[in-house]
């Protein structure tokens, strides 16, 4: 079908726009020039923006600056956008103008022409919709509301699960003896509990370093409005705007103490990004130590086994793959990818202003998502579910050259290591080629080398 078209007007003219949109004229003109790439700004943050237009609707109302009938549709079409309606209506590329001017004209324009029609009355998207607003205070107070409220309610649940998965998980197994590895070679044993243990603390190091950095984004850049001295905002909008802002969506945020900050840097969030990317870190580490100890079923480790989801191969039958992990340790990269680009746009901050803010959104959130995901699927489709095979931990275990350490305060280190490198040459259990090359009897040797007794630490002794 062919398309029809409306005439909208701006201040440079005239532009023809779909005739069923709700946006106008500037929206308009960035889809014409802005075609890089397929991603348009994501949900959380459009339902940011509107929080930001219904908050600022309400403000100047209080403030005796908007008519209450218009400040109650603005409103109204806000709260539609929040709930998820519209959202076709946002069409504009992340890889816009640096200021994100083009995503505040969609979110001002789309919400003037429902209000304009609820009211059955003009609303304007500059002089109502964006009053006490400039888009230099707007995206950045975008990408802090979407930020706090994505973390807060995706990913913070996410990692206590996993930590929560973890805990019950060495309830479960913890009492199993394996080898220990470093350097991927064998080294002295360590229990499940203690292996998972280290899991659950980095997990839980990094959602307290999260919590931590997520103070700093809730101090908003809204209030600063062009450059930073607060132009054309009543200089009572900024605190009143925050706890306008803290009521809708039930949670806390407070003006900036210095606006000039907020907007020519993203420190705060290129701080908050830098501790996604330690849980990304972290993530990996334990994705990647699911599949070592999964590896095989025969040629590799075969310390546990993974639950089968799906067929590894198009040509091998039977082949079984980590997939998981695997997915989880992508998603990872790309999170470290992503601090990476948060990075270099955290630098763009010319004088009053950072141009990069878009490209900051859209990767900032991503993160967000990325590892709320991560951390749910491997709590629920690899860490939950995976079983251990006590067959192969004990054969490994008897094997274990390493297990000699536990002589050295009694025969010495060196008469320790030739007694590892005759068992490992010979493939034989430590314990019988140390009984017969020290005056040790058995029964010693036994309570010497018994694994579980080893991983307790201490000094051995006869």
């Amino acid at each position: 079908m062919t398309q029809t078209f409306r005439t909208e007007t701006d201040s440079m003219g005239d532009v023809n726009v779909p005739e069923n949109a709700l946006y106008q004229a500037q929206t308009q003109r960035a889809v014409d020039n802005f075609a890089f790439s397929k991603h348009t700004m994501p949900v959380s943050f459009i339902k940011a923006l509107a929080y930001i237009k219904q908050s600022a609707a309400l403000t100047n109302t209080q403030l005796g600056l908007l008519e209450g009938d218009i400040a109650q549709v603005i409103a109204e079409a806000s709260q539609d956008i929040i709930n998820g309606q519209h959202l076709d209506q946002f069409p504009i590329d992340v890889f816009q103008t640096g200021s994100g001017t083009s995503s505040n004209m969609n979110a001002n324009e789309v919400i003037a022409t429902l209000a304009s029609k609820a009211l059955g009355g003009d609303v304007s998207p500059n002089d109502h919709v964006n009053m006490g607003q400039s888009s230099n205070d707007v995206i950045p107070t975008a990408i802090q509301i979407s930020t706090v409220l994505s973390v807060e309610k995706q990913l913070l649940p996410a990692l206590e699960h996993l930590i929560s998965t973890l805990s019950e998980k060495r309830i479960e197994v913890g009492k199993t003896v394996k080898t220990g590895r470093t350097h991927l070679m064998d080294a002295m044993p360590v229990t499940f509990d203690q292996e998972l243990a280290g899991w659950q603390y980095q997990i839980d190091h990094a959602k307290c370093a999260i919590e931590h950095s997520l103070s700093a984004v809730r101090a908003l850049a809204q209030g600063g409005t062009a450059v930073g001295t607060g132009i054309n905002a009543d200089p009572r909008f900024a605190a009143q705007f925050a706890d306008n802002l803290s009521q809708l969506t039930k949670t806390s945020f407070t003006p900036s103490v210095n606006f000039f900050f907020n907007l020519s840097s993203q420190d705060a969030i290129v701080a908050l990004s830098g501790q996604l990317k330690t849980a990304a870190v972290a993530i990996m580490k334990i994705a990647n130590d699911l599949r070592w100890m999964n590896s095989g079923p025969l040629a590799g480790l075969g310390e546990i086994e993974l639950q089968a989801l799906q067929p590894g191969s198009s040509i091998m039958p039977g082949k079984v793959n980590p997939v998981i992990p695997e997915a989880a340790a992508m998603a990872s990269a790309q999170v470290i990818g992503n601090d990476a680009t948060i990075t270099v746009a955290g630098q763009s901050g010319n004088f009053q202003l950072n141009v990069m803010l878009p490209v900051i959104a859209h990767n900032i959130l991503e993160s967000i998502d990325l590892l709320a995901n991560s951390a749910n699927a491997l709590a629920d489709k690899a860490i939950k579910t995976f079983t251990v095979r006590e067959d192969n931990l004990n054969i490994a275990l008897a094997k274990n050259p390493i297990l000699v350490t536990a002589l050295n305060p009694v025969i010495g280190y060196l008469k320790a290591a030739a007694i590892a490198k005759k068992a490992y040459k010979e493939g034989r259990a430590i314990i019988d080629v140390a009984e017969e090359e020290t005056e040790l009897d058995r029964e010693t040797l036994e309570r010497l080398l018994d694994p579980t007794a080893l991983t307790k630490g201490g000094v051995a002794n006869e």
